[in-house]
């Protein structure tokens, strides 16, 4: 049962819950402020909260002058920090709080980072504004300012500097450094060297006062630092009950990793609140892994940090990952994301292919029409691609070429597109070749025995691709490939064939289901005239099958049935190929958006033939035969692919492309892992 848990915990797989707290503020008032931090603080904890922050000098509130040179106030917000100190301990989480700070002689604006009771560090602002609104070098010295790294602050000695690293020692990667609002307004973020360092939570603690367009300003940079980064960006701004005597406040709480919002809060809220997010600080690490750049720049611009350890909670208890999480990765849930990826996708394979057509000086190619997805895609590029080069669709010489398995309802869905599409079609019956060349292996098939084996789909499926290389050298052409990043990774392709070989693929950096939903925004943008609609919609509601094998007892071939469902497939092959995620770590991923829902928590716009639920079994038992298939079964046929465009970040299978790997690899370490964490139900 212990393991089980810890399983279904994201703290298990790599994340660290953050929280941006936006606690009511109370001008001047240090012990009202400590109570609203010690609340917030309570209710981070009882929601698994690894890492709390709050907004600049959120002890004595931000807007209130040359209060913060008042003795008794310093004196206060001290004795408030030993009491917020008390509340981690109690929640057993880490909190990073805004206070005003005195060292020596000088005044700082800080961060100060507090766990288990204690205070762990304290971060300086590094730039003070000191125009139009802002007036912080009356009150506060610049970190550059300090004449010592250490600071005495309620009886503790502590490290006390910009760019401090706070590192977990139990939780690899739980890695953070805190600046302070202006800070990441500069050319040179303080955070930037952090992150150098290691830091893969960035944290900014801020005032920041609203005005029309800043929290555009705001999300804007911290999306921006974070993808240069590569890390995550927690921003909290100071809200309701600052004092308005010349400006408001808007409570802006954002969080970010690698450049895509995780959280935004409620914005002009009038009560404390919590943004929480689960950042996954393991995908970060795997990131800067593979990005040379980032490790180069490390060694270039780095500078030496000082390392504060400190204990992470430890408890793993079973809960819902808090983080957007895409069922579909290579087809985004937000609608107008969706869009814009459908129109750089789409155009993407029709410029691709309109230059190798301009550079070969073609004016006609040969495409294989089958009435499924792929060969409908890949038929959509190609009159596009006419049409933008000035060319007759005439010159599109498609052909469908049914065999045994054939249905009257593909077959009639290829010849109505071709039709309508106005490409020049022709039909080759393979069947009496494939018999022939039965007869001459010696296939069982040729004797009139039922034998539906391998042999029999592939001669099928070599024939088909025999013809139409044949056929290009005959018209002074070349072949269109047709099949796509899903097949490829699967090994779901004939060694040498039409979904496998082509003189150019514009599909093979596409997976399956932006495939669908491809041919639905091109359908419904008219990009290829209208009369095709209706086919295009047919064409979308025709279970995937090779159709090499005749149907049994009213049963079709089923590709997903062999395979697994590609929604599935899909999911395993972005996480494994962009990120290198372990397979335990997949799984739970999966079961997050692919486990039982009720039927209120579908998101929105959900089209019932994708409201499908899997159990982890399910989604184990899949998983395995992908890393077989993946890693040990197929890599040898991903090493012959053909040119074709890259389309999804991370998605070419292409030797010469993201993924390189031996063709006689195996999927053992995979494989173990996965049995070793992943518990059967």
């Amino acid at each position: 049962m212990a393991e089980t848990l810890s399983f279904h915990s994201p703290k298990t797989h790599g994340f660290v819950r953050v929280a941006a707290a936006t606690p009511v503020s109370h001008v001047g008032d240090p012990i009202a402020n400590a109570a609203e931090h010690v609340a917030l603080i309570q209710q981070a904890g009882e929601q698994g909260v690894d890492l709390i922050v709050f907004p600049e000098l959120s002890l004595s509130a931000y807007a209130i002058d040359d209060l913060h040179l008042q003795a008794a106030l310093l004196e206060e917000v001290e004795r408030q920090i030993a009491v917020v100190a008390q509340a981690t301990a109690d929640a057993d989480l880490i909190a990073v709080v805004g206070a005003p700070v005195r060292n020596g002689d000088a005044l700082y604006n800080c961060a100060v980072v507090i766990g288990s009771g204690e205070v762990l560090g304290v971060v300086p602002k590094t730039y003070l504004p000191n125009y139009r609104e802002y007036y912080e070098k009356r009150w506060f010295a610049p970190a550059a300012a300090r004449s010592e790294d250490v600071i005495h602050l309620n009886g503790e000695t502590v490290d006390f500097a910009p760019g401090l690293v706070f590192e977990a020692v139990n939780r690899p990667g739980f890695v953070f450094s805190a600046e302070i609002c202006e800070d990441y307004w500069a050319p040179l973020p303080p955070s930037t060297r952090a992150a150098l360092a290691g830091a893969r939570i960035l944290l900014n603690l801020s005032a920041s006062n609203i005005v029309i367009g800043k929290a555009d300003e705001r999300a804007m940079l911290s999306a921006s630092h974070s993808a240069r980064t590569l890390s995550a960006y927690v921003f909290t701004a100071s809200g309701w009950g600052e004092s308005t005597t010349d400006l408001a406040w808007d409570g802006q709480a954002t969080i970010h990793e690698l450049g895509a919002k995780l959280a935004e809060g409620e914005r002009f809220a009038l009560e404390s609140h919590l943004t929480l997010a689960d950042v996954d600080v393991d995908r970060i690490g795997l990131d800067r892994l593979r990005n040379g750049t980032f490790s180069d720049c490390a060694r270039l611009e780095g500078e030496v940090a000082t390392i504060v350890p400190f204990m992470a909670r430890e408890d793993v208890v079973e809960s819902e990952l808090i983080r957007p999480l895409d069922r579909f990765p290579f087809v985004p849930d937000d609608a107008g994301r969706l869009d814009q990826d459908c129109y750089e996708a789409f155009n993407i394979q029709v410029q691709g292919l309109m230059r190798r057509m301009t550079a070969t000086r073609a004016r006609r190619l040969v495409v294989g029409v089958s009435g499924g997805l792929d060969s409908t895609q890949a038929l959509l590029v190609a009159c596009r691609a006419f049409d933008r080069l000035d060319l007759p669709r005439t010159g599109i010489l498609a052909y469908t070429m049914p065999g045994f398995a054939t249905s009257d309802g593909t077959r009639s869905n290829a010849w109505t597109l071709m039709n309508t599409l106005g490409v020049t079609g022709a039909e080759i019956d393979i069947r009496p070749a494939a018999e022939q060349m039965f007869k001459d292996i010696g296939h069982p098939y040729a004797e009139g025995q039922p034998v539906h084996d391998i042999t029999f789909e592939n001669v099928q499926a070599g024939l088909r691709t025999d013809y139409l290389f044949r056929l290009a050298n005959q018209n002074e052409a070349f072949v269109l490939g047709t099949g796509d990043l899903s097949e490829l990774a699967l090994g779901w392709c004939t060694y040498g064939v039409g979904d496998h070989m082509s003189h150019y693929n514009v599909n093979g950096g596409v997976a399956k289901t932006l495939i669908r939903h491809l041919i639905r925004w091109v359908a419904a943008r008219e990009l290829v005239g209208t009369e095709a609609t209706p086919t295009l919609h047919a064409i979308l509601d025709t279970e995937i099958s090779p159709e090499l094998v005749p149907a049994k007892d009213g049963v079709i071939q089923s590709t997903e049935g062999t395979v697994g469902p590609y929604a599935l497939n899909d999911f395993f092959l972005f996480y494994i190929s962009r990120f290198g995620l372990k397979p335990s770590k997949v799984a739970f991923l999966a079961h997050q958006a692919w486990g039982d829902r009720t039927a209120g928590e579908w998101p929105q716009g959900t089209p019932e033939d994708e409201r499908v639920e899997y159990d982890l079994a399910t989604i184990k038992g899949w998983l395995r035969k992908f890393l077989i298939r993946f890693f040990q079964t197929s890599q040898f046929k991903r090493s012959a692919l053909p040119n074709g465009p890259k389309v999804v970040t991370g998605g070419s299978l292409s030797p010469r492309g993201d993924w390189r790997a031996p063709s006689d690899g195996a999927a053992r370490v995979w494989l173990d892992e996965l049995d070793a964490n992943v518990p059967d139900a």
